[in-house]
């Protein structure tokens, strides 16, 4: 070995580097991920909306023409935008199809069965019920828009310039928007079809099992094997969709993720783990799998329309959240371990569980620490979702600041939208243009966190750490996460807001990657559960210092957050604001 000469060693690492694209996780994960990608694109990208662009232009027509007429936004604005919206791949039939083969257990309540079987009879009494909440909020609505056509008329009839009236205008034209927001929610509970899902799952179960056995095989394991423990690691996630899908855990916000680890938790700790089911516990290539197909949601145009301000929010407070609770965590606490100190700072400022994915991989954390500090940011997740929209709400904030405090505190990225669309409209809007925003600083934080971890934590006395190591410890799926979001936005800038929104972020993503990436996330947190016994979790409880180190950061964020979004939009950049 002593022998050996420095271009031999550096031909080792490079015929090593070689054989690992398609030997390691990492890289199974992107190439997973880009393929799921590559398919969505293929269906969707050829098959646009019927009359897409004469829509399209005809929409944009009425907005130029609107936008000079008045100096606020009109009801023929707002039907202009909303026409535009229509206009969705997933509209197809075919897109529709793909839809159903995708589809996970449906809302319940009292019985299960429910779930998986709707007959044609049962769905249209269901959408018979529905009618009269839709009849009453159309006819809600068609009053509010009334009196906004009313007080923008009086606006123009002074050819707006009585500051009164077009105040008048705009308060009135918002709450028929908020009524037409009600109306379109009662309107898709009255389009309920029929449904069978045990045929499909158990096609989809098969296919999935087939797609990542196959990533298994090349990494040297047994495809035959993986495929049957498969099985059962899909039917706990089966299992947590139909959980959370039960209306009262729903409207708790209690999510398929908190059920998936702890129906595993459940069977890992009670009858143990099955041995044949172990090969198809696989944590990481799961939900590294997902993040790539997350990078492809991260927009860029998306988060231009935000702009400064939401920057502001997400990239200024968050690094200043996860350094100070790591040092909180440290200094103040002396939490003794430092891989669940960052991880559990990771997860809690940046965007939860994916974030406590890559910074896991870049610290190279304890599985025990990682199910912590997962379960952690699922418990005040579903709490906060909860609590945060009711409080907003209690003291008047508008829904802009309270969209941008959600979409900067709460974890999850389904949380988030959950608890904006509670508000309203605008609230949804910039809590999810935001909680995108922020989602960006995975890669960064991972990057951060192996560089410091090779530099200063992991480094021995005297010990030179070389580029080598550094790109060693790096998670490499966050290039395939970082990769899917600038080829995606490239393509959606290509195209254009119109056609991208349509095709791209209304086909490709919300038609086909973005439903995968749910049913990749919860596989994960079930074989977290599946991979975890309470007796090596419970050391990490000592003190209480985990739930302190969280309860501290969280609570900087939440304060952080409100006062860097009062002061981005609304003393800094108040244009920005007033055009959302």
């Amino acid at each position: 070995m002593g022998d050996r000469t420095i271009s031999e060693i550096v031909s080792d690492k490079t015929s090593s580097s070689w054989s690992d694209l398609w030997k390691l996780e990492d890289y199974w994960a992107i190439w997973s991920g880009f393929f799921i990608l590559a398919i969505g694109l293929l269906i969707y990208l050829p098959s646009p909306p019927p009359a897409m662009k004469e829509n399209i232009e005809k929409a944009n027509n009425i907005l130029t023409i609107e936008s000079e007429r008045a100096p606020f936004k009109t009801v023929e604005w707002f039907q202009a935008i909303d026409s535009k919206m229509k206009i969705k791949g997933t509209n197809q039939s075919f897109a529709r199809s793909i839809a159903t083969w995708l589809d996970k257990p449906h809302k319940w309540t009292y019985n299960p069965i429910g779930s998986f079987f709707l007959s044609i009879e049962a769905a249209d009494t269901r959408n018979y019920k529905a009618q009269d909440k839709y009849k009453k909020a159309l006819a809600f609505e068609r009053e509010a828009i009334a009196i906004a056509r009313a007080s923008q008329k009086n606006a123009s009839l002074s050819q707006y310039k009585d500051e009164t009236l077009n105040t008048n205008a705009r308060q009135d034209i918002t709450t028929w928007r908020d009524a037409h927001w009600k109306t379109s929610n009662a309107r898709k509970k009255t389009k309920t079809k029929p449904y069978n899902l045990p045929v499909h799952l158990i096609i989809l179960c098969l296919g999935l099992a087939i797609f990542f056995g196959i990533g298994r095989r090349f990494m040297g394991h047994s495809l035959f094997r993986f495929c049957v423990g498969f099985t059962f690691v899909f039917g706990i996630g089966v299992l947590a969709y139909l959980a959370s899908q039960q209306s009262a855990m729903k409207d708790l916000g209690i999510g398929y993720a908190a059920w998936a680890i702890l129906f595993g938790l459940i069977i890992s700790n009670t009858i143990g783990t099955p041995k044949w089911v172990l090969p198809a516990v696989q944590v990481e290539y799961y939900i590294k799998t997902g993040l790539v197909l997350l990078g492809a949601e991260i927009l860029f145009s998306k988060i231009i329309q935000i702009g400064i301000p939401g920057i502001f929010v997400a990239w200024i407070v968050t690094p200043i959240v996860l350094v100070t609770t790591y040092w909180f965590g440290q200094k103040i606490v002396k939490i003794p371990s430092k891989t669940l100190n960052i991880t559990i700072s990771a997860d809690m400022s940046v965007c939860g569980v994916s974030a406590a994915i890559a910074t896991a991989t870049a610290c190279r954390v304890k599985k025990e620490e990682l199910t912590l500090a997962v379960g952690l940011s699922l418990v005040f997740t579903s709490v906060m979702m909860i609590i945060m929209p009711l409080f907003i709400k209690a003291v008047g904030m508008t829904q802009i600041l309270g969209g941008a405090w959600l979409g900067g505190t709460i974890d999850a990225t389904g949380a988030v939208a959950a608890a904006g669309a509670f508000l309203g409209e605008k609230a949804l809007y910039v809590a999810a243009t935001i909680k995108m925003i922020q989602n960006v600083l995975i890669g960064v934080i991972a990057f951060c966190v192996a560089l410091y971890w090779c530099m200063k934590v992991d480094k021995k006395t005297g010990e030179t750490v070389g580029a080598w190591e550094i790109w060693h410890r790096f998670p490499k799926f966050v290039l395939g996460f970082i990769t899917a979001s600038i080829v995606f936005s490239s393509i959606y800038a290509i195209l254009g807001a119109d056609v991208g929104s349509a095709i791209v972020d209304n086909g490709v993503i919300r038609g086909l990657s973005k439903t995968i990436r749910g049913w990749l996330f919860c596989l994960a947190f079930a074989s977290i559960g599946l991979a975890t016994n309470f007796r090596e979790l419970r050391g990490y409880f000592a003190g209480g210092k985990p739930l302190i180190l969280y309860v501290f950061g969280q609570s900087l964020n939440l304060i952080l957050t409100l006062i860097m979004a009062y002061i981005s939009f609304y003393i800094i950049f108040p244009e920005i604001t007033a055009g959302i």
